[in-house]
């Protein structure tokens, strides 16, 4: 069977069927960057303290039935404590004063019975703000960012064998529009409960969306316009509009207004279903000759390039009944059925875990890195965008084994000298943290183009979409890992410093894929070369050794 690229390379790589295809695919990453960490400013705990009722205190006794607390070495008003109010309002009337005729280390507390009052000086109102999400009900607040992450979860899981079973274009327009639906439907919920299913349902569409759009993209595309796609184009569509999440949070501060205007959006991506095609590569394998031909044939028209009159010739009636018999139902086990793949699938898994872990702990950390959220998370969004061109660079010239292990490298390293660096440098941490948060993302965009260059086509977007969801396992732990700070500070770093490094070193162990073209098969995935580990000999065995061709 003649390779797909080598077939169609009458088209080009970069006519206006391919253009159409990268710039509309792009641009349907951006709603994704509002979504995936909208909850950076949706779930922020504004300052707060117990409401006072309206009694009769004097104003000395109203400056002080809060508490005085010591945290992290700064002195603060108590959140979830004030001094009894019937005790305060008997030594008001009495006429004393707070802190000579009443020492204050001697009243009993008691919890906040009428409530909490919320600063505005930051955000109008947040879900915590909302639903209380404070002190005893505290656990609620990184365990909402975790339930959005098992909705993205499932979503990576289910959506590539969706994917894989029904087409690229439909399972990419179901769930954008499952994405935009339950945004949408958020702002009316009465409670945390419901908010957070409708967040689950919500992220579920959320990944997959990204994924069929990575898929549809990498398989249409070719060469270098293929590289481009999978390292800086989606990836640089998720930065900008990760970028604009904290202008529209800045304008937009309450946290219905703000879910309004990042799911809007997703409603003018309804006309693309006229203008994407279904991926050539994916009809080929489920023996739909005459629809990838079409639709080559139109992409020969948008370019204005003559077709030859037999596109795909090779697919003869044998191979045809072939494919649509053994290749039309792959599923998640075949990614371990082999020892070849399944070694493959599992550091693909741990990579995806690490990189995720890494690159969400960071961003959802991006708020508390300064005295103003919006500059910060402006600042951890747009680190993403030189670290997409570098990915891109490093994609188009060198090899993706040991570039990918480099960057991870970088990642973790960085991360592991912010302990070294004094309290009073606080604006070197945050540069470590940066550059660990560069390493992540570069790392993230490359992981993307090298799995869906490691895969054949009948397996490509079910493998994608399983490392994605071992990837969104490292997402879910990330909002509690940052919890790990109440014990040591620079614990969450050295823990995501430690997985980098092990993970770069288990990058070296996979094959390589710079300079060979997509494999459509399985057979053609087991060709790829490996580095063998040193430590590691084989037993020679009776089996014949059968050379490839290009051992001969």
């Amino acid at each position: 069977m003649k390779d797909y690229e080598e077939t169609t390379v009458f088209l080009g790589q970069w006519g206006r069927f391919q253009q159409i295809i990268f710039f509309l695919l792009c641009a349907s990453t951006v709603p994704n960057g509002f979504g995936a960490l909208s909850i950076v400013f949706l779930a922020d705990i504004p300052s707060h303290h117990c409401m006072i009722p309206e009694v009769n205190l004097t104003q000395e006794w109203l400056n002080a039935i809060i508490p005085v607390k010591v945290v992290n070495g700064k002195q603060e008003l108590s959140r979830c404590s004030r001094y009894r109010l019937d005790v305060v309002r008997n030594f008001s009337a009495l006429g004393y004063i707070p802190g000579r005729d009443i020492n204050l280390t001697d009243l009993e507390e008691e919890g906040c019975v009428n409530g909490w009052s919320y600063s505005r000086d930051v955000y109008q109102s947040t879900i915590v703000s909302e639903f209380d999400l404070v002190c005893s009900e505290q656990w609620k607040q990184p365990l909402t960012s975790t339930l959005y992450f098992l909705g993205v979860l499932v979503g990576s899981f289910t959506s590539g064998q969706l994917s894989d079973r029904y087409g690229r274009k439909p399972v990419f327009f179901f769930t954008m529009a499952v994405q935009t639906i339950f945004t949408i439907v958020q702002i009316f919920s009465p409670s945390w409960t419901v908010f957070s299913i409708l967040l689950f349902l919500s992220g579920l569409g959320q990944i997959a969306n990204y994924i069929a759009a990575f898929v549809l993209g990498t398989e249409t595309l070719t060469g270098n316009v293929r590289i481009m796609f999978a390292s800086l184009g989606v990836c640089m569509g998720f930065a900008i509009g990760y970028m604009m999440l904290p202008l529209f949070a800045y304008f937009l501060r309450s946290w219905k207004s703000l879910l309004l205007a990042i799911s809007l959006p997703g409603l003018l991506y309804i006309p693309l279903w006229w203008f994407l095609p279904e991926s050539p590569r994916w009809l080929l394998s489920q023996g739909r000759i005459e629809e990838a031909e079409a639709i080559v044939r139109n992409a020969a028209k948008k370019n204005k390039v003559e077709a030859p009159q037999v596109i795909f010739e090779l697919y003869s009636a044998d191979e045809k009944k072939m494919l649509s018999k053994n290749e039309k139902h792959h599923n998640v086990l075949d990614l371990i059925r082999t020892s070849n793949i399944r070694s493959t699938t599992l550091i693909l898994c741990l990579l995806w875990f690490t990189l995720s872990t890494g690159y969400y702990g960071l961003s959802l950390n991006a708020t508390q890195l300064g005295t103003n959220p919006y500059i910060s998370c402006f600042i951890s969004a747009a680190i993403e965008v030189p670290s997409y061109i570098s990915s891109w660079l490093i994609l188009q010239y060198f090899p993706r084994r040991l570039s990918s292990s480099c960057t991870m490298l970088l990642g973790g390293v960085s991360l592991y000298f912010i302990q070294l660096v004094p309290t009073t440098l606080t604006e070197l941490s945050v540069a470590l943290e940066m550059l660990g948060k560069f390493g992540f993302a570069t790392s993230t965009a490359m992981i993307f183009a090298y799995t869906g260059e490691l895969y054949p086509t009948v397996l490509r977007n079910t493998a994608t979409g399983t490392c994605s969801s071992f990837s969104r396992v490292g997402s879910c732990t990330a909002p509690f890992l940052l919890q790990l700070r109440v014990y040591s500070r620079y614990l969450p770093y050295i823990i995501l410093g430690t997985l980098a490094v092990v993970s770069a070193f288990c990058t070296l162990f996979l094959p390589e894929s710079f300079g060979q073209p997509l494999p459509e098969t399985i057979q053609q995935m087991h060709k790829k070369k490996r580095i063998n580990c040193p430590c590691i000999t084989r037993k020679d065995t009776p089996k014949p050794v059968v050379l490839l061709e290009s051992q001969l």
